[in-house]
């Protein structure tokens, strides 16, 4: 799969390959080669998840109940907002 294709992906559709991908492997019936083949681009397509993922945490925000109502708060995971 080429890497064009892969970031054209959604990533439900991305998922499912990936899916696809470790049950091959789990499997136990690929040759060598094909098993590096799909390792390969499994870790393309768990990067490409990732990388969607993140560019959906930076669009989340949080609502917080203060005494003058709800506000909007930028999503920051746990660990950055203690500074870890």
């Amino acid at each position: 799969m080429k890497a064009a294709a892969n970031s054209e992906l959604s990533f439900e559709e991305a998922m499912e390959q990936l899916e696809k991908i470790v049950e091959r492997l789990e499997s136990g019936d690929v040759p060598l080669e094909t098993a590096i083949d799909l390792f390969q681009e499994g870790m393309k397509l768990s990067q490409l998840c990732g990388g969607k993922l993140e560019q959906v945490e930076r669009k989340i925000e949080l609502l917080i109940e203060t005494e003058q109502g709800f506000q909007k708060k930028a999503f920051a995971p746990m660990n950055e907002e203690k500074g870890e």
